[in-house]
């Protein structure tokens, strides 16, 4: 299946993915949300979910709340999560997708997780872009968010890629190290080289 106008959006936890995200709303592109899917699918699937995870489940039942712990923790629990979920996400994104495809547009596929899911194989899409955060900036920014301890952001963040990692594997990086008018500039920057492209 070829995807020829898309453009992956993916990210870190705290490097303002979701910022970016809106601004692209805003400038009139689509952009489809695996988390969102994700979150609509948890909740489909909760039954089954919550016999994968029966140690934190209460009457047949699992909130994310309650499983996210666990999920950050534990490699093994995250990866049957994974199993579970991502095809299933996958598929969902791929349908819309192919309704976007036939606008002849530019669109994005936000999702989080596009390089630990082996995503350039697994979603046929090249084109990354990165918004990107050092490491010590996204933990100041969990912490104003989340009011998480450290010891979570650092559970967290070390459940996914490090960021200096996905940089070197993205082709268009989108700084969002200083203020919210740098990163209007930034996404505007990668705009006309989508343009131009």
């Amino acid at each position: 299946m070829s995807l020829k106008h898309a453009f992956v959006l993916t990210g870190g936890i705290g490097t303002g993915k979701s910022t970016v995200a809106s601004l692209l709303n805003l400038h009139g592109y689509s952009v489809l949300d695996a988390d969102k899917i994700a979150h609509e699918l948890f909740e489909q699937y909760n039954a089954e979910i919550a016999q994968l995870f029966p140690e934190v489940a209460i009457n047949h039942t699992i909130t994310r709340q309650a499983l996210a712990p666990l999920i950050f923790s534990d490699k093994v629990a995250r990866a049957k999560l994974e199993a579970l979920l991502h095809p299933k996400v996958r598929a969902k994104m791929l349908e819309q997708a192919q309704q976007l495809e036939t606008h002849h547009q530019p669109y994005f596929l936000d999702i989080p997780l596009f390089f630990e899911i082996e995503g350039i194989k697994t979603y046929g899409i090249a084109r990354v872009v990165l918004v990107y955060a050092p490491r010590e900036l996204q933990i100041t920014r969990l912490q104003a968010r989340d009011h998480l301890s450290l010891e979570h952001i650092e559970q967290r963040l070390d459940a996914q890629m490090d960021i200096e990692i996905k940089k070197s594997l993205s082709l268009f990086v989108l700084d969002n190290s200083k203020d919210l008018k740098h990163l209007q500039a930034e996404v505007e920057r990668l705009l006309i080289q989508i343009k131009g492209g």
